[in-house]
């Protein structure tokens, strides 16, 4: 199946010695060569790396399992029907023929050629690097062989821990490190790559993406959410269950599963590793897809009383997109229609040109007008422009938060002062705390918003009282180690950024507590880390915001659906007057994440509140 993973898997980085000129041979002999080789398992050894790395060997026997014809990285599976007695020992590998490979399932050959450790997405992305014999010349042996019986992977066989500590003296790597697949799921799937490979009546818990991809857990009970998905709730809990699933066969016939869903009965394929989520099952032959229903979610209204504010994550809106009335039906009838919406990611009104425009009055005009049409109010709106190609994102694209709001039921403060570059500060005035822009941006010449997204401010005001509202959208975690990755545990270089650009937005908060301190503030949007983060932490300070997500059950607790893992992102954040008043409700609307065909990768959020 063409994928992404698999179209650019041989074209990223491989050894040298892989080179994609190098065509197999094949050659059709009535009897195998030097039957005492090495044999599949030699090659493989005991750790992550083979020990036969860049040398030559020959006439390595096995049966091919399958075959890979489509994309940059054809070649076959070879499976030793003779195995060893070492559970750390792979029986299978790839033999990479860089054409298309003129072996075919059940054949029984012997492999000469170069091992090769190719590591998806280059040496730099820190991924484990997959073994493979390259430039091969293969003897066919006879065909019409059984393939070997796939090893099932079942909730007994995966180690409920999840990676052992990478060595000190390799930067934490653990390539060097002899495999236990008795103790670590890394380490148990590793000694089955390339071997042909079974999970049984799967649970989906990442829906089919548009590559043909998606994720199964193989452990039912770990960490389950209420809606079938599993939860990712802290760095020392991981999930090993997770397991990605591609296929060798057509685009057309993958499942488009959302999750909750099953693969009933036998998926069976090699194991392969990709940089695109680490060990994935490419499947010869898949399950049956039994759908379990899954609904998106719809909150409750608020009363009249009640201010709900919520966040929305749009990823990359413009007004070439296709997705606002999609977007419009969400915010009205998911939503409710809250009375202030706090926008992530809408782009200047020519999305990705990169001409420097930065001005988003046709996006935002355009999503306003289909929420009228959708039968929501006319919302009004308020934002900053950015400084051309200075927030980061999409390049050209120019995204930033957006407030919309709805007139009728609650008013904007307009304060004069704010603009791009200008700090909003914030001063007293008859004892309550005032912006002295709104609305405004937090301190954004300071380098902790270098190609970010600056905070935007707003007063507000419902019911007579005074609401500060603080939309974010900090620094990605592009850039961190992948959990399948060779160092463990993660270095996660990302937060550095985001640490700093939390203690402003908390700092800033405590300067409004200062001058006021039972002032109603919520600071909310895509934080882009978890509420159990260091940045989350950071936020919440010494009690001057709380993350309103943690008052939901653990299974509920998640905004985002990322290779297997359900978890938060997006973040509404109170101050202590809005956490200990007159009772508040959090709702994490999923309407997105746990679905194939999904406007936005993220869901939105929900507070309703008495100010």
């Amino acid at each position: 199946m063409p994928s992404r993973s698999s179209t650019r898997l041989a074209a990223l980085t491989v050894a040298a010695v892989c080179s994609a000129a190098a065509a197999s041979q094949i050659v059709v002999l009535p009897t195998p060569a030097h039957a005492d080789s090495v044999r599949v398992h030699d090659v493989q050894g005991t750790t992550r790396t083979s020990p036969f790395a860049g040398q030559k060997v020959t006439d390595v026997p096995g049966v091919v399992t399958a075959t890979r014809t489509y994309g940059s990285s054809k070649g076959f599976w070879l499976q030793d029907t003779a195995p060893d007695d070492d559970p750390a020992t792979s029986e299978g590998v790839f033999v990479f023929t860089s054409s298309t490979p003129k072996v075919a399932v059940g054949d029984a050959v012997t492999v000469t050629g170069t091992v090769s450790e190719y590591v998806p997405g280059g040496a730099s992305s820190g991924n484990q690097s997959v073994t493979e014999i390259t430039k091969p010349v293969t003897t066919t042996v006879s065909t019409g062989n059984a393939v070997p019986a796939p090893v099932v992977i079942d909730e007994d066989a995966v180690p409920d821990v999840y990676a052992p500590a990478g060595d000190p003296a390799a930067a934490g790597s653990v390539n060097g490190l002899t495999l236990d697949p008795s103790a670590y799921a890394l380490d148990y799937y590793e000694s089955l790559e390339g071997m042909n490979v079974q999970v049984s009546d799967a649970r989906v818990v990442t829906a089919t993406d548009p590559y043909s991809e998606l994720w199964v857990t193989v452990k039912p009970d770990e960490h389950r959410s209420r809606r079938g998905g599993t939860v990712y709730g802290s760095y020392d809990s991981q999930n090993t269950g997770r397991l990605q699933i591609q296929s060798l066969g057509p685009t057309a016939g993958f499942p488009v599963a959302n999750v909750g869903d099953t693969l009933q009965g036998a998926t069976t394929g090699p194991m392969d590793y990709n940089q695109f989520g680490g060990y994935t099952l490419v499947a010869s032959g898949l399950g049956t897809l039994r759908s379990a229903g899954l609904e998106r979610e719809t909150t409750r209204k608020q009363s009249g009383r009640e201010l709900a504010v919520a966040t929305y994550n749009v990823e990359n809106l413009d007004p070439s997109d296709a997705t606002f009335e999609a977007h419009a039906a969400a915010i009205v009838h998911n939503l409710q229609s809250p009375d202030i919406v706090s926008l992530e990611e809408i782009q200047d009104d020519n999305g990705a040109t990169d001409d420097g425009t930065v001005d988003a009055s046709a996006t935002v005009g355009k999503l306003i007008d289909a929420i009228v049409a959708a039968g929501g109010p006319r919302y009004d709106w308020r934002s900053i422009d950015p400084v051309n190609d200075q927030d980061g994102g999409e390049p050209g694209g120019n995204i930033r938060q957006v407030f919309l709001f709805n007139p009728q039921r609650v008013s904007f403060t307009d304060r004069a002062g704010g603009g791009s570059t200008t700090a909003v500060g914030v001063t007293k005035v008859h004892g309550k705390a005032r912006l002295t822009a709104s609305p405004g941006r937090i301190d954004p010449a300071n380098a902790a918003w270098n190609n970010s997204r600056k905070p935007l401010v707003g007063e507000f005001v419902f019911r007579g009282e005074t609401v500060f509202v603080i939309a974010n959208h900090l620094n990605s975690k592009g850039g961190d180690q992948g959990l399948t990755g060779q160092y463990q545990p993660p270095v996660r270089s990302s937060e550095v950024q985001r640490h700093a650009q939390a203690a402003e937005v908390n700092a800033f908060v405590g300067d409004i507590l200062s001058a006021q301190g039972n002032a109603d503030v919520i600071a909310l949007g895509d934080m882009n880390d978890f509420e159990f983060s260091g940045t989350a932490r950071i936020l919440e300070g010494h009690g001057e915001l709380w993350s309103a997500i943690k008052s939901l059950p653990r299974d509920e607790r998640y905004t985002y659906d990322y290779q297997g893992n359900e978890q938060v992102l997006d973040q509404i954040l109170i101050s202590p007057a809005i956490r200990r008043g007159s009772g508040f409700e959090y709702d994490s609307v999923h309407v997105n994440s746990e679905f194939h065909d999904q406007i936005s990768d993220h869901d939105p959020q929900v507070l309703r509140f008495r100010p």
